[in-house]
């Protein structure tokens, strides 16, 4: 298995609600370490910047809205296959379709409001991770 870093991020409906704690337990009894970590209010510009693989799409500037609306938690998860399995951890996009335990079958408000974002393969996760994060961040 391939030790790798995924990005995590904890989205504002999960922060609101003051759940990262537990969500983040959730990681790290899948085997995904935090490697970094920070509490940040992005801006607009931020996150039309990180989601512009979406500008097209209709759910865009809710997305934004959304993202804008209070408080995030970003970090980096390391383990085995930490992509894959913080996908497996967080469960699908929408959460009527997520399999029960995963973070989304449990604490997803929403499609769009559902607690955590994480990276969708080992490229987009490189790319991700250095939108936030300064080599000299990451402690691993």
């Amino acid at each position: 298995m391939a030790v790798e870093r995924t990005l995590s991020i904890i989205k504002p409906d999960a922060t609101r609600r003051n759940i990262t704690g537990k969500i983040n337990a959730r990681l790290e009894e899948a085997g995904l370490r935090i490697v970094a970590q920070k509490r940040i209010r992005l801006g607009r510009d931020q996150a039309e910047a990180f989601y512009e693989v979406h500008k097209e799409r209709p759910f865009y500037v809710s997305l934004c809205d959304f993202m804008t609306s209070g408080p995030v938690v970003v970090q980096i998860l390391e383990g085995d296959q930490a992509v894959e399995r913080n996908r497996e951890v967080m469960g699908a996009t929408n959460p009527t379709d997520a399999a029960a335990g995963t973070i989304r079958a449990d604490f997803a408000e929403s499609i769009e409001a559902n607690s955590v974002h994480g990276s969708d393969s080992a490229d987009n996760a490189a790319r991700e991770i250095a939108f936030f994060f300064k080599d000299e961040e990451i402690v691993g």
